[in-house]
């Protein structure tokens, strides 16, 4: 994967996660108690799917930080080499993610 690639690939992923924000923002709102509602059981149901809302964000969020980071790496020539032990990261593995920081044998011992 050439530079060029992974920084298109990398920026519509960024994309996509604002999309994302953007569609499920509702989703993180605080629940409020609605008294014509079901009951509790109905409110514990919202309160779940709220947490789970905001857990997918804050994953999104440190996904956000990678890619930010691997755009920082391809912007300083470093991006392909293990950000530990200095070697290349193999291809297969930039492909599957090009954010990727760490060879799997680096990665591997964290």
């Amino acid at each position: 994967m050439t530079e060029d690639e992974a920084r298109l690939r990398l920026l519509a992923r960024k994309d996509e996660l604002e999309a994302e924000d953007r569609t499920n923002a509702d989703a993180r709102d605080p629940v409020t108690l609605q008294q014509d509602s079901v009951g509790r059981l109905s409110r514990m149901d919202a309160m779940q799917q709220q947490a789970m809302a905001q857990a997918t964000q804050r994953r999104r969020e440190a996904e956000r930080r990678r890619i930010g980071v691997a755009l920082e790496r391809l912007d300083e020539g470093e991006w392909g080499w293990c950000t530990t032990c200095g070697e290349a990261i193999a291809e297969a593995r930039l492909q599957h993610d090009p954010s990727v920081a760490q060879c799997v044998g680096c990665a591997g011992k964290n």
